[in-house]
């Protein structure tokens, strides 16, 4: 087996890990884009080859919900835009960061991610509906452009942020937050996407490879769901991220990783 096979079936199993872990906790990006830096890929590529999966998953997220009659397009719409020139932002600042650096700020970004996925604000706000005054759509633009920005630059955890600031400004339920927050999402992705491959930095067959992990652990983490295997989870991803933050960061090295 060549060595991009070997490759591709490792991040195929870690994609299926990541879909898996969506589906229970959320924050599969947390492992797939270090493991994409430590099978060799420049910090820029690997972030640009994350945004396969990442988009291909929302796209069929988004026509999931429309064809349960779950959608919004004028919330949705209002919020991608600016979502969408932060995006091209974040996502210009990310390709042109240096390497080291882009590392050193992936490993605290991670722990960062890490904390708000397991402790998960919007879990704990109030579901209070709330109309969107002229004042709470100004709010919306410039928080969105700021969310977008951060999905430019690194897609972890973007979704906990937006599902967040939704519930803050509207205090819709979890499905309407939901629906609006795979529209959103995968249209910063995209438009990411589509600049890291204008600059050549995604690698399409570990992308591809990526995306259809995502999908298998995404389809049997649904089937699988149970209370005591989201807290096994929840433990596997805490030790994976602090461990992959520690390598990147440069305190510990492991013996064959980049």
């Amino acid at each position: 087996m060549t060595d991009l096979a070997l490759k591709g079936v490792l991040v195929l199993v870690i994609g299926a890990v990541a879909g898996w872990i969506n589906v229970f906790a959320g924050g599969g990006s947390l492992l797939t884009l270090p493991l994409l830096i430590f099978l060799g890929l420049p910090s820029a590529v690997a972030n640009g080859t994350n945004r396969v999966a990442v988009t291909a998953q929302n796209i069929f997220a988004v026509m999931g919900f429309r064809s349960k009659g779950v959608s919004d397009l004028r919330l949705s719409l209002l919020f991608s835009v600016p979502a969408i020139i932060g995006s091209i932002v974040g996502a210009r600042i990310a390709i042109d960061l240096p390497d080291a650096l882009f590392r050193r700020v992936l490993a605290i970004v991670m722990v960062v991610v890490l904390v708000i996925v397991l402790w998960n604000p919007a879990r704990r706000m109030r579901k209070v509906n709330r109309e969107l005054t002229p004042l709470r759509a100004v709010i919306a633009v410039v928080g969105f452009f700021l969310i977008g920005a951060y999905g430019g630059f690194l897609q972890a955890g973007v979704g906990f942020l937006i599902i967040a600031f939704i519930v803050f400004l509207t205090g819709l339920d979890l499905v309407r937050t939901n629906a609006l927050k795979v529209f959103i999402i995968g249209l910063l992705t995209l438009v990411a996407l589509i600049m890291f491959a204008i600059e050549g930095k995604v690698d399409w067959p570990l992308g591809i490879a990526l995306g259809v992990g995502n999908a298998l652990g995404g389809w049997f983490g649904s089937r699988f769901q149970v209370e005591k295997g989201e807290r096994v989870v929840r433990i596997m991803l805490v030790v994976a991220v602090l461990i992959m933050a520690l390598q990147l960061s440069g305190v510990v090295h492991i013996p064959g990783w980049k």
